[in-house]
């Protein structure tokens, strides 16, 4: 094969790695956007302990093995690590979604979703203060214009009205659910580098064990109560608690941390897309703050969108 053959192979193959890459990111995107919507439904027939406790004890098994035969690690270096496992877990798989689907049983998961949107310009300021990353001029603006959009959101674009009512409570869980991201963002930049889906399967089973005997002094777990809410559990357990991590981890391998994140922001599309495709309904209030919440994270990361155009 001659030099300019095989140069144009490996274009070939990087191009067709690049796409594989970008779907995959898609794909986890996607999935996680499902567990807004299939959450919902899920939350009318058990309590969010109860669906926190059943995900990851479903999740894990699953996850331990593809860990061990994918990624191999040193199980007990890793174990060393703990702290920052239990930390992570009890910030990003506890309480994250604890917080979330409290949340999602007093608001609808377009709210919620949109919310959540403002979540990449809150991280941002957070790794300026606890990283001491630079917050450009072009950050803080964007960071005021998604703060702007999230009181359109909750505001539902009537402000008199928002003003003698005050925030719901499913808002006040879904900015809960915001600053607990942030902690897991934030914690699990300053942790220990482990591999990506063994620090998570590491974490489901905490979330286990810390959540089973909660859920069992307060009566529970709740079981699922048609089959409906079976395959719905399913669902979240296989798409968002697996699939996600897998897909999302093997893009990772092409695509630069920094470009990939970007890529979170499609989390509040897709959910917007699937409850305007359910025919859910929805005031021009949130869709005027979710564009303006969009635009404000967009400015925000300028500098992550340039990098990965």
């Amino acid at each position: 094969m001659s030099v300019g053959s095989l140069g144009a192979a490996q274009d070939a193959s990087a191009r067709r790695s690049l796409v594989i890459a970008v779907l995959s990111l898609l794909g986890a995107t996607l999935f996680w956007a499902s567990n807004y919507i299939v959450g919902e439904a899920v939350l009318k027939t058990m309590d969010p302990l109860s669906l926190v406790l059943w995900r990851w004890t479903l999740a894990a098994v699953p996850l331990l093995a593809i860990a061990h035969f994918v990624e191999r690690p040193k199980w007990r270096e890793v174990l060393r690590a703990w702290p920052w496992l239990l930390a992570l877990s009890c910030t990003g798989l506890v309480g994250y979604n604890l917080t979330l689907y409290a949340a999602l049983q007093y608001s609808d998961a377009f709210s919620a979703s949109l919310i959540n949107a403002f979540n990449p310009a809150v991280i941002a300021v957070a790794a300026a203060v606890f990283l001491n990353q630079r917050l450009t001029s072009t950050g803080i603006w964007g960071v005021v214009i998604a703060l702007v959009g999230v009181f359109v959101v909750v505001s539902g674009g009537d402000v008199g009205a928002f003003l003698k009512a005050g925030f719901g409570i499913g808002q006040l869980l879904m900015f809960g659910a915001v600053g607990i991201w942030t902690a897991y963002t934030i914690i699990g930049r300053r942790s220990p580098p482990l591999p990506p889906i063994t620090s998570t399967s590491i974490q489901a089973v905490i979330t286990v064990v810390l959540v089973a005997p909660v859920t069992l002094a307060t009566g529970g777990p709740q079981l699922p109560v048609s089959a409906e809410a079976l395959t719905s559990l399913l669902l979240i357990a296989v798409f968002p608690s697996v699939l996600s991590y897998l897909l999302w981890n093997r893009a990772l391998a092409v695509i630069p941390a920094a470009r990939a994140g970007v890529f979170l922001n499609l989390i509040t599309v897709f959910t917007v897309a699937f409850t305007l495709l359910a025919g859910q309904p929805f005031t021009i209030g949130q869709l005027v703050g979710g564009a303006i919440v969009i635009v404000g994270v967009v400015v925000a990361n300028a500098q992550a969108f340039r990098r990965a155009a």
